[in-house]
């Protein structure tokens, strides 16, 4: 019984004064014990509130490492952010033609049910979703159920939701904006299912008692739609062919795009995703290779072009192992220019990669004597030489980027 009542917690408080009362020293100790067990709980609120407090007070969050490691069994898979459906609604379900036979009446009347309805396809914008290449090319719902007899009803179909990222674009054939999901939850019916047929009781009138006609389910719509991303990512990785983009995605994310000796080895955007202390995180994605009169549709063209209009900004990767590491920002944003020229007004940042090669520090200094008004973060993608400061100034710019957002929607509102 003693040992019960001691186990409990107004129990442990009992015999702890009573213990400390008969011995001074240890009733000394137990308050010590209390001061820095308030001691230490206070640093880790101050810490913890450091942490995952804003950045408003120009304090940039410090990047996290990846601990977990990556992935060796699964190929990458690079994003989809452009695709072609078509998108089929259900087909409704038939009429029944029936009649009632009861005991003593052979002829109570028709009791034909109607059927049911076929389901629509619906787009849904869901935050879970990053791209679509889980989105099939041809969408069908299910068709309704048949009328029975006994006036029962066929039951309707279920409709086909297929979750699409936030900010998806929907185009109809002739390339017209037809749905913009810009807002998480948002739907798009892309194609409305058929309706049911209705049974021969449905016809039966005063004149009419015994009617021998029901109707057919009506068939669902067919229709083609190309699904656009609006978005892909916070920063675009551009550059020229081999100027080390894929390398820096996979020194600062946990993506796995391909690296070779070659041009040409990213044919399609990869996606990699950076953690900050403050919980915010920032995708960064890695372009084709840009090349020179990119937008009369040389090289990848007007194909790649589109992915460096989805980014919310652009980090602009040049060689410093090339000759003249200058010209390839000029030629970069003369191809972005004649593309697009609001994409230029985007925030950039200059990574000037390959500074561990010889000759890299020459023609750094060079390029910041020609670029006075950019922003010039020196690097090794290969080696991962000042790696942290380009990332501390990428969560610059995105807070910077958010805020003015914010502060647009503040004002429209």
């Amino acid at each position: 019984m003693i040992a019960m009542w001691t186990s409990s917690r107004i129990g442990r408080q009992v015999a702890s004064a009573f213990v400390c009362s008969r011995h001074p020293q240890l009733l000394q100790r137990h308050h010590q014990f209390q001061q820095q067990l308030q001691h230490q709980q206070q640093l880790q609120h101050q810490q913890h509130h450091l942490r995952y407090s804003s950045t408003a007070d120009g304090a940039v969050a410090t990047p996290l490492r990846c601990i977990k490691k990556k992935s060796d069994r699964a190929p990458p898979k690079h994003l989809v952010d452009e695709k072609v459906v078509r998108a089929i609604g259900g087909r409704g379900g038939d009429g029944r033609v029936s009649f009632m036979k009861l005991f003593g009446n052979e002829n109570a009347g028709p009791d034909g049910g109607d059927g049911g309805n076929g389901g629509h396809v619906v787009f849904r914008a869901a935050e879970n979703v990053t791209g679509l290449g889980h989105v099939v090319v041809e969408l069908k719902a299910a068709d309704g159920e048949r009328g029975y007899n006994k006036d029962c009803h066929g039951k309707c179909a279920s409709h086909e939701y297929v979750d699409v990222p936030v900010g998806t674009v929907i185009k109809d054939g002739d390339g017209r904006v037809v749905g913009d999901l810009s807002r998480p939850g948002v739907m798009f019916v892309a194609a409305r299912g058929g309706a049911g047929g209705h049974g021969n009781r449905y016809f039966a009138t005063d004149t009419e008692q015994t009617p021998e006609v029901a109707e057919l389910g009506g068939a669902g719509e067919v229709l083609r739609y190309t699904l656009e991303l609006s978005s892909i990512a916070d920063f675009g990785l551009l550059g020229f062919p081999n100027a080390g983009k894929s390398t820096l995605l996979r020194a600062i994310s946990r993506a796995r795009p391909k690296v070779a000796p070659y041009p040409f080895t990213t044919l399609q955007p990869h996606l990699g995703v950076i953690r900050y202390d403050d919980q915010e995180s920032v995708v960064v994605a890695d372009l084709p290779g840009l090349i020179e009169d990119s937008h009369r549709d040389r090289g990848l063209g007007v194909s790649f072009l589109r992915h460096v209009q989805r980014c919310t900004a652009l980090l602009l990767v040049v060689d410093l192992s090339a000759p003249e590491p200058w010209a390839y920002v000029d030629v970069l944003r003369h191809e972005v220019r004649c593309f697009s020229a609001t994409v230029l007004d985007r925030p950039q940042l200059i990574v000037a990669n390959k500074v561990d090669v010889d000759g890299a520090r020459d023609n750094l200094a060079e390029l910041r004597r020609r670029l006075p008004d950019d922003e010039i973060v020196e690097i090794s993608a290969k080696h991962g030489v000042n790696l942290e400061c380009l990332l501390k100034c990428m969560k610059r710019v995105y807070d910077q980027r958010r805020k003015s957002i914010e502060a647009d929607a503040d004002d429209f509102d």
